[in-house]
């Protein structure tokens, strides 16, 4: 079993924090059968830690907190439901899940799977805000995997 940790990363993760986001995308992909990025430029000038893309276009944002402090200082996750159905929180197994709000989805996860702890509540996105969203997304994944193949010449 590959236990390493993603080799795609901006540096700016606790490795807490990466190792959530495995477990994370490693639920969504095997037990929900969605697709998903991290670290996804928002329309609003936020970056989502994760996103999820399932079948039917339905589309989930999740946050990682990896301590009480990093709950507490960053209190910007509400903006972030104005682009997603679902919203979650996700947290490794040793934070305690009572500071997060109970209107809000909850995750526990580490770097070999994860488990919904509370569903997140349904609020579908209109119309026109999934098309750009899909968009958005699907010229991501193409940029993404363009620099994989292809560095640049300064790479070569």
């Amino acid at each position: 079993m590959n236990t390493e940790l993603p080799k795609i990363s901006d540096g700016r993760q606790s490795l807490t924090a990466l190792k959530v986001q495995r477990g994370v995308m490693r639920l969504l992909r095997q037990s929900h059968d969605f697709c998903s990025f991290a670290e996804v430029p928002l329309a609003n000038g936020r970056r989502c830690d994760i996103i999820g893309i399932g079948r039917r276009g339905e589309v989930w944002i999740i946050e990682i907190k990896s301590s009480v402090e990093d709950y507490r200082i960053d209190q910007k996750w509400h903006e972030y439901k104005d682009f997603c159905d679902q919203f979650f929180f996700a947290k490794p197994p040793e934070l305690d899940g009572s500071i997060f709000p109970e209107t809000e989805g909850l995750i526990v996860a580490d770097s070999h799977g994860a488990e919904i702890l509370r569903p997140a509540p349904k609020v579908p996105l209109p119309s026109a805000r999934r098309k750009a969203m899909m968009l958005k997304l699907a010229r991501l994944g193409a940029q993404r995997m363009h620099g994989v193949m292809d560095p640049g010449p300064e790479q070569a």
